[in-house]
């Protein structure tokens, strides 16, 4: 069942993780593809190109570059899950023409934050990889110290996710809060 249009890219995150009663980490984002209906291919592709989805004869194929790290392409997968929970719609309205269609990118311009279908894509691969429960539990009411990296680096390690992706989740759960 898709997510309610009125909740929040993060609440269609955790939605999702409760759909499907996944409620460990690391997120099992292979798994969440798959139950979504979603094929997944790994293939070499230009660096500046982290994955791509689009639907084939009414399957969503997620495309991810298989040259980049194994956390990139978790945040790739998870980005391109958002597309197709929070953008299936447009993904649906794709031409096939010819073998060259329209696509979804993770690429340099997802990255610059102009793009807000991609802004949204990148909110929600953050939050499902990210739950905020978890961040609760590892920091809030909790000292730290601005120089010390090593909860950040652990927390990321468990999570199998860069520790940008974990700080930007982090300073977007701050803005909200």
């Amino acid at each position: 069942m898709p997510p309610k249009r009125s909740a929040s890219v993060d609440e269609q995150a955790e939605q999702l993780r409760l759909e499907l009663g996944i409620t460990t980490i690391p997120v099992p984002v292979e798994r969440i593809a798959r139950a979504l209906g979603a094929q997944l291919r790994y293939s070499p592709l230009e660096n500046e190109i982290s994955g791509m989805i689009f639907i084939r004869d009414g399957a969503p194929i997620i495309g991810v570059n298989s040259l980049h790290h194994v956390h990139r392409q978790r945040f790739t997968i998870a980005h391109e899950i958002g597309h197709l929970r929070l953008h299936r719609d447009q993904l649906a309205a794709s031409v096939h023409v010819d073998k060259s269609f329209p696509v979804l990118r993770r690429d340099e311009q997802s990255a610059t934050g102009t793009d807000q279908i991609e802004v949204a894509a990148n909110r929600f691969a953050a939050a499902l990889l990210v739950p905020q429960a978890i961040i609760d539990a590892e920091f809030k009411n909790k000292p730290s110290d601005i120089d010390d990296e090593s909860p950040i680096e652990a927390l990321s390690k468990k999570l199998r996710v860069s520790k940008q992706t974990l700080e930007y989740r982090i300073r977007n759960l701050e803005k909200s809060a």
